[in-house]
């Protein structure tokens, strides 16, 4: 079992927490977009309360501990340990809670090629206690919008965890995917869902618009989330996503390795 002080000093060592990797300029940047209503940042998110550069300043401060100071305009950004640590407790209830209720989940990812293995992991675990894992639509195409022009990407499914890929790539290279900010890919699935005659999760579990797009649509969504992913701190406050945990989302794969010991023991799914 993985305690409290060894994982927050693991948080510290890979750089998950305390001082990461995101710039300050990148989180206020996001910031300034989040408040214009850029949708390269809104994740599908479609706020309730206006939400100027002030006020997300003041609320990523309490969600993740970033300076409140609006004059810090530099450097590397900040991720309080302790915030964490509280975010994972509170997201590993929610797990037990649906590994309890035998819910259906559904899991997607933004980022496979960081997180895949800390959300298979997950998926593996509901499922064994036999909570319905969902793969809806997988195959489908779905067209996003990127600084590139419009992409065609498919719906894929690894390990239990949706995310979206480049038509035509090889099977080795299926778990890499592509990294994507977009809600589209979970209105895919849940459409998916409906069409095919499978149930709508009561969880979905991921990062980025897998998130925000889920919770937006009024179904319960946890996930993490970095300095510079406003939306969904954004989506906890206003009470359409239920947990965002704040951490680097960019790190190595197996630093999230210990999250995922840590998380499984909280939830009372470790085997």
């Amino acid at each position: 079992m993985l305690s409290t002080g060894a994982l927050r000093a693991h948080l510290l060592a890979a750089g998950l927490a305390g001082t990461v990797a995101t710039s300050r300029e990148e989180s206020l940047r996001s910031y300034r977009l989040f408040a214009a209503r850029d949708p390269r940042v809104m994740l599908g998110l479609d706020p309730e309360w206006v939400w100027g550069e002030p006020e997300l300043l003041q609320l990523m401060a309490d969600k993740c501990g970033v300076s409140r100071d609006p004059a810090h305009r530099a450097g590397p950004d900040v991720i309080d340990p302790e915030r964490t640590l509280s975010a994972l407790d509170a997201f590993a209830a929610r797990l037990g809670e649906a590994a309890r209720r035998g819910s259906p989940v559904l899991f997607g990812t933004g980022h496979p090629h960081r997180l895949l293995g800390f959300y298979a992991a997950l998926a593996d675990a509901l499922s064994a206690v036999g909570c319905l894992v969902l793969t809806p639509a997988q195959g489908r195409c779905v067209d996003i919008t990127t600084r590139f022009g419009l992409r065609t990407y498919l719906l894929d499914y690894v390990r239990g965890v949706a995310m979206v890929r480049e038509p035509g790539l090889s099977a080795a290279g299926r778990e890499t995917g592509a990294h994507t900010h977009s809600p589209l890919p979970v209105r895919a699935a849940l459409e998916g869902a409906v069409e095919g005659g499978w149930p709508l999760p009561e969880l979905v579990v991921g990062d980025h618009g897998w998130v925000c797009g889920a919770g937006q649509l009024g179904i319960e969504a946890i996930g993490l989330a970095d300095t510079d992913d406003p939306a969904l701190f954004v989506g906890e406050a206003e009470g359409q996503v239920s947990v965002a945990v704040p951490l680097d989302d960019g790190v190595r794969a197996d630093y999230y390795r210990p999250l995922t010991r840590y998380v499984l023991n909280r939830a009372c799914l470790s085997r």
